[in-house]
């Protein structure tokens, strides 16, 4: 159906649309971000004397790569998103090989999200840096928004989509003459005159 098309092909610009304001907002915010990425790391907000202190980074260098890498991640999953909103777009009305054959784009760019989100925020951020125990500093949750909304809608994209069906020409807003429905017009005439 074209609208289902259509529904994925928003809903991947949304995406885009996400991943390149957070990005916007890492920038022109950076001192708030910044001071996110260096109480995560340094667990200065853990639970006092868990055996996980070890694990702190106090590097202010390693804080500023990390948040570099961060965005950096960011922005190219909302390019990717992008490019893929835009070539899907592209195809909206090619046969089905050819649309599922453009969502590659989409495709790298759901793995780039979910490396970012999840292997970022919730695997080294949230268990290795124990992100979990701050109370302050915590971005589990909206860590796991974002990566599930755009598994959820990578999920939907990836649906196989078949050919779209004709529409008859009196749908597309022509009027049907003798002929051009697919019956043959010398036929009908030769009947009506019998």
């Amino acid at each position: 159906m074209y609208i289902t098309r259509i529904a994925k092909i928003v809903m991947v610009a949304c995406l885009a649309v996400f991943c390149l304001l957070v990005v916007f907002g890492n920038l022109t915010d950076y001192q708030s971000n910044y001071l996110f990425v260096k109480h995560v790391m340094s667990m200065d907000t853990t639970y006092p004397g868990n055996k996980l202190m070890y694990r702190a980074i106090v590097s202010p260098e390693l804080w500023k790569a990390s948040f570099a890498l961060i965005i950096a991640g960011e922005a190219l999953a909302g390019l990717l998103f992008l490019v893929g909103a835009i070539r899907l777009f592209q195809v909206r009305q090619a046969p089905g090989a050819e649309f599922n054959g453009a969502k590659g784009w989409t495709i790298a760019g759901g793995l780039v999200a979910f490396l970012v989100w999840f292997l970022g925020f919730m695997v080294v951020a949230g268990e290795w840096f124990a992100m979990w125990q701050s109370a302050t500093w915590n971005g589990q949750s909206a860590a796991f928004r974002f990566y599930l909304t755009a598994l959820a809608v990578l999920i939907f994209v990836n649906q196989p989509d078949g050919d779209l069906a004709k529409a008859p020409a009196t749908m597309r807003g022509v009027s049907a003459s003798p002929g051009q429905d697919g019956t043959d017009a010398s036929a009908e005439g030769a009947q009506k005159e019998s």
